[in-house]
């Protein structure tokens, strides 16, 4: 009897245990979606507020038939023109730029170079010119026979002093408010928020976690290829010139099933060259959410999609609505853009 006892008690405790644990996450959700917290307060009201909101609901609250387990709430964001301005060139390319000028002297080979040449003149249009090779031999150069530390430290100097030439903001404070709310929000109801980018992945690595609260291995983006060897006595990662892996377009989706492993349930961006991601998300089985940043602020940003070089988006425009992919109207749908 005393064994049996003891058993009964046992079981109790433990029902009561669990049963406390469900009462948590109950009431963790309800709490989250609660109409008195404020989340996304630069968000104006409407359809693409409001479908979030609900996505993020019914996949969170335990009970629901679209309830997504914890371990399973991946959301993946571009982040050039999606958690950042692009405009006039990517921000990276003018890091780059600046690189390329300053080291000049020590390169007099870059000369031969029509893409380097008019990185050293500050010709952005000649390097566009010369197309993707040209930028990334831009780009490579900025990166080629240093350490990653170097590396790094380069981007951090240069993102303290450098200015957007149109804005004359510092490059990253021109983050958008509404998207930094929107990881914010995820975060709060249990998702793991990831940057999957066509941008390098050391450069991003520098300061995604400062910006956006994204930790260096929750980063995926376009990378050069680097070797483990002896610096001045120390053994370093020293990067070298040959192109490893382009996490852009039908990359996205391969970036993604290398670095996370998993299909994501929400997915962001702001072009064509995030279609495929934003396909491959929202093709998963369950629910899903794809979600595209359409430029439309010439005031408060740049206005741009089917004819701009940079961030070209006509085919998520024509797509988008019938895949239930929500188009965001950055001029109706922000009620702010950078933050204050």
């Amino acid at each position: 009897m005393k064994l049996q006892h003891l058993f009964i008690q046992a079981s109790l405790s433990l029902l009561i245990l669990f049963s406390g644990c469900q009462f948590s996450q109950e009431q963790k959700t309800e709490e989250i979606n609660s109409p008195s917290k404020h989340y996304l307060e630069s968000w104006n009201e409407g359809i693409s507020k409001s479908t979030i909101q609900e996505f993020v609901k019914k996949t969170t609250t335990v009970g629901s038939p679209d309830f997504v387990p914890e371990k399973d709430r991946i959301a993946v964001f571009d982040n050039d023109g999606c958690l950042w301005s692009e405009k006039p060139f990517y921000f990276q390319l003018a890091y780059a730029i600046d690189f390329v000028k300053k080291e000049a002297p020590n390169h007099p080979e870059w000369e031969n170079s029509p893409a380097l040449k008019s990185a050293m003149e500050g010709d952005i249009n000649g390097i566009l010119a010369k197309g993707e090779h040209g930028i990334i031999e831009v780009v490579m150069a900025s990166h080629t026979g240093m350490t990653a530390e170097e590396f790094s430290q380069n981007v951090k100097d240069w993102l303290a002093t450098a200015k957007h030439p149109e804005t004359g903001m510092a490059y990253n404070q021109m983050i958008y408010q509404p998207m930094v709310e929107l990881l914010s929000y995820l975060r709060a109801n249990g998702y793991k928020t990831f940057i999957v980018s066509g941008g390098g992945i050391d450069f991003l690595r520098v300061w995604a976690e400062e910006a956006y609260g994204i930790p260096p291995y929750q980063v995926v983006g376009s990378s050069i290829k680097a070797k483990y060897e002896e610096v001045d006595g120390k053994k370093a990662i020293v990067k070298t010139p040959e192109l490893n892996f382009i996490d852009d377009k039908e990359g996205k989706p391969v970036g993604i099933h290398q670095h996370i492993g998993m299909r994501p349930i929400i997915a962001a961006g702001n072009s064509d060259g995030d279609y495929q991601m934003l396909e491959y998300t929202t093709q998963g089985s369950g629910p899903r959410l794809g979600i595209l940043i359409h430029h439309t602020d010439s005031e408060r940003e740049f206005a741009y999609d089917s004819l701009s070089h940079i961030g070209n988006l006509k085919k998520g425009l024509i797509d988008g609505p019938g895949l239930g992919w929500v188009i965001v109207d950055m001029a109706k749908d922000w009620s702010q853009v950078y933050p204050k």
